[in-house]
């Protein structure tokens, strides 16, 4: 059953060059603007349960498509449909008034998004212990941190259960613990059959999170389907760039392949050593054997705190070999102690030639979603291949 249908939707704006020019035009009936489109003809449909990414460059469109389907603006031709309750995640605590109080702010947005007083006198109490603000919910949220601030509208927003959740990079939100609260409480809404549209810069989430994708690229749909084939053609064409930019002269702005931003605040848990089997001793740290061994611990404030591991080989000039994930292959790391955790990852027979790498490991929650801890480039080895070897690896081969 479709509960969102987006159909042929655009949105485009008036451009005038001069504020008189646009006087003109209201007084004498003649065109003096160009038009701009942000986003033109965009069709899909999703069903009960279902994930759509969307994914582009700045200025693509993205969230001239999420405000258009959340309904905060108005599309200049088509239409969206939802069949049920639509809650978006876009500019959290956008309509809070900084001389109200937190529990003043909570019921009036709480009535701008449809939920009725009786609905919120059930809901408050726990919207409140979500946000973790019951010493401060009635003081003026102009007193509030920003943590504070980002914690209530979250919890606002998110405390009843949508049929369609919209969301704009909303997994930065608040320190470590709070934003660990926040990706539960959306993998909750989505086992629980909720439809999810969810813009993202890091195509690691867009994976993880997404079981279809759209690729906007200046306001026009350039792919949709499948996630792994739309991220494929949208890196494809971002590596295009990435070498015209590097043949004009110019910086390579693209920060695409990054994998997602290392949470704030107050530690949860924390790498504690990466080292490597293989490789000699001395300051050449030249590749020795056939294979490489990485080792990496590391440690959890508290013993209910699970955690997975990401290890990530690219070489010098930043291309990469390869992205490994203890979650991604269903490996559970090694408790070593009640706050202290361990993997070791084995890569045998490497086929890397010549050249100069760096291993970088992550520190992930249960989830997967959740960065606690990054160490970029840590460690760094050379290979040396003979002569007749050329090119990045290796493949494995038989001439017939």
């Amino acid at each position: 059953m479709k509960i969102l249908t987006v159909q042929s939707l655009s949105k485009y704006y008036r451009q005038y060059p001069s504020p008189r020019a646009k006087l003109k035009e209201a007084l004498l009936g003649v065109k003096c603007h160009e038009e701009y489109w942000a986003l033109r003809d965009v069709s899909f449909d999703l069903k009960k349960g279902e994930s759509l990414g969307i994914i582009g460059d700045n200025g693509a469109g993205k969230s001239t498509l999420l405000k258009l389907v959340a309904g905060t603006l108005r599309p200049s031709t088509g239409k969206v449909v939802c069949s049920g309750r639509l809650t978006a995640i876009l500019e959290l605590g956008a309509g809070f008034h900084p001389d109200f109080s937190g529990r003043e702010n909570t019921y009036f947005a709480a009535s701008l998004m449809g939920i009725s007083k009786k609905e919120m006198d059930e809901y408050f109490d726990e919207i409140v212990s979500f946000a973790e603000l019951e010493d401060f919910i009635d003081r003026p949220v102009k007193t509030y941190s920003s943590g504070m601030f980002v914690r209530l509208a979250f919890s606002l927003v998110t405390s009843v259960k949508p049929d369609v959740l919209v969301v704009d990079e909303a997994l930065s939100v608040g320190d470590q613990h709070f934003q660990k609260k926040c990706i539960d409480r959306l993998t909750g809404f989505r086992k629980l059959g909720c439809t999810i549209l969810f813009c993202s810069h890091s195509m690691y989430h867009i994976r993880r999170l997404c079981n279809n994708a759209i690729w906007l690229h200046k306001g026009k749909p350039m792919a949709l389907g499948a996630t792994e084939a739309v991220v494929g053609a949208y890196e494809n064409h971002m590596r295009s760039m990435e070498n015209n930019s590097a043949n004009s002269g110019h910086d390579n702005m693209n920060a695409e392949k990054k994998m997602p931003e290392i949470a704030g605040g107050e530690n949860l848990a924390g790498l504690e050593s990466l080292s490597l089997q293989g490789i000699s001793n001395d300051d050449g740290h030249l590749l020795i054997e056939k294979d490489l061994t990485v080792y990496a611990t590391a440690w959890t404030r508290d013993s209910s705190v699970e955690v997975n591991f990401g290890i990530l080989i690219e070489r010098g000039d930043g291309v990469w070999l390869n992205a490994l994930g203890t979650h991604l292959d269903g490996v559970k790391p090694r408790r070593l102690d009640e706050n202290r955790w361990g993997m070791t990852l084995c890569f045998k027979n490497v086929p890397i030639l010549a050249g100069e790498y760096f291993v970088s490991v992550y520190l992930f929650d249960a989830s997967g979603l959740l960065v606690y801890e990054e160490w970029l480039k840590h460690t760094k080895f050379t290979v040396i291949s003979p002569k007749e070897k050329i090119g990045l690896v290796e493949l494995p081969h038989e001439w017939l």
